[in-house]
């Protein structure tokens, strides 16, 4: 299941801190059903980018389209609304610890504004393909339990793109190729983008695109 239309679109973005640049002029596209890795040193801007990518950092110039709309031109009130299009995937889940899995993955249907009964029954779904238990409290998860309830979140509203960042870093070797293997099978069953901000090359070999961060520039390597 793959779509040719770029899911995202990003030209002429720049971006810096009082003198240092981090993202110099970058243009790439991603179509649906595509993966890209976006590797760098830390301090590079992989997740800068990733942040501009989701419109929580606005550009010094540059457009940042995503599902057909450029989030560096919207009201804070549109881009709420339009982020059901972009699933995000954290290093450390950044779920609620308190709550269970199932209604860690539903509330973000429900903040989408999915009616609850779709909500719930989406999230069940992907949660049950993704091997981790509905019920009992988040925080006693494994750490691959809780990135698959993470993968999981991310993909509940249906989104055209999916940011992850560093989405492996804080797992064993084990629960790293679980985690990986699931998120690489996303675009392909699910027709989405993936970008993933990572330090591991063992991760980055796995996407159908792998670029590098280098002075504020994107290096396409091979």
């Amino acid at each position: 299941m793959t779509s040719r239309a770029p899911a995202l679109r990003i030209e002429g973005l720049r971006y810096a801190l009082k003198d240092r640049v981090l993202l110099d002029g970058l243009d790439v596209e991603v179509p649906g059903g595509t993966s890209l890795a976006v590797t760098g040193p830390s301090g590079s801007g992989k997740s800068t980018l990733l942040m501009c990518a989701l419109g929580l950092v606005k550009p010094d110039a540059g457009t940042v389209s995503v599902a057909g709309g450029d989030v560096t031109r919207m009201s804070a009130r549109a881009l709420a609304a339009h982020r059901r299009h972009i699933g995000v995937v954290f290093q450390f889940g950044e779920l609620l610890s308190e709550l269970s899995p199932l209604e860690n993955v539903a509330i973000a249907a429900l903040l989408a504004g999915v009616d609850r009964r779709k909500a719930y029954g989406s999230a069940r779904e992907l949660l049950r393909w993704l091997g981790v238990p509905l019920q009992g409290t988040t925080g006693l998860l494994s750490g691959g339990e809780r990135q698959r309830t993470a993968v999981a979140r991310a993909l509940v509203t249906e989104p055209a793109v999916v940011l992850a960042d560093e989405p492996t870093g804080a797992l064993d070797h084990r629960s790293r190729d679980t985690v990986a293997d699931i998120l690489f099978d996303v675009p392909r069953r699910r027709g989405c983008a993936l970008v993933v901000a990572t330090h591991d090359p063992v991760i980055a070999g796995r996407a159908d695109v792998r670029v590098s961060l280098d002075a504020g520039r994107l290096v396409e390597r091979p």
